[in-house]
């Protein structure tokens, strides 16, 4: 099992890792260790041709073991290390980072209330990232005619939204936009935002709710 960011490894403890990892595991863990090589190479403004001289390897390999289409041995590792003049530890960070993903089943998402909402305004919430630097919200929201009073929100981040089904008047500040299925709309969400007609009902859309974790 990968360890937490910002641990270091043992030359033993490479080593299992090289012999230890399943099929997918070991994919995963090439594409993560290309990907950190290129990006210390890129940040030394060196091409492939020098560090792969200067690490000993064929400039062919070196492009391999980038792109994440090879292996690389353990001796291989150490030498791109001191071409890069980088622990070897680092070459694992991408790999130990926690990637998130969240798969909602048609029908399924938490039903959130949010703050000022009226009967007939449904927000399903889709995922929820735990990323330390950015939240990401994705809604699926759902308007009938069973309000006719309609909240304005307000809050940091951005916002787009995505017409599915129906039309509606939706406002953002001062300024209003008659949405028919296959509409979006990108817009700062500190502005007062939300419906202002239901035109055509049962209204679907899909809402993006984004802002760093400094906002919150």
């Amino acid at each position: 099992m990968p360890k937490s960011k910002g641990t270091e490894y043992t030359h033993e403890e490479i080593s299992r890792l090289s012999f230890t990892r399943s099929s997918d595991g070991e994919k995963q863990l090439d594409i993560a260790i290309g990907s950190q090589i290129r990006e210390f190479r890129s940040q030394l403004k060196m091409t492939v041709s020098e560090i792969a001289k200067q690490a000993g390897l064929s400039q062919g390999m070196l492009s391999k073991i980038e792109r994440g289409v090879t292996t690389p041995s353990l001796g291989t590792l150490f030498a791109l290390a001191q071409a890069l003049n980088v622990p070897v530890t680092s070459f694992f960070r991408k790999y130990d980072e926690q990637r998130d993903c969240s798969h909602v089943r048609s029908g399924e998402g938490l039903v959130i209330e949010r703050r000022g909402t009226r009967a007939g305004h449904q927000y399903r919430l889709l995922g929820h990232n735990i990323s330390k630097r950015i939240s990401m919200e994705p809604y699926l929201i759902t308007l009938t005619d069973e309000s006719e009073v309609f909240p304005l929100f307000q809050h940091a981040g951005i916002e787009f939204i995505y017409i599915l089904e129906g039309e509606v008047v939706y406002r953002h500040g001062d300024e209003t936009y008659h949405m028919k299925p296959g509409d979006s709309l990108f817009f700062d969400a500190e502005a007062p935002h939300g419906p202002d007609k239901l035109i055509k009902v049962p209204i679907k859309m899909l809402a993006n709710m984004c802002q760093s974790s400094g906002d919150k």
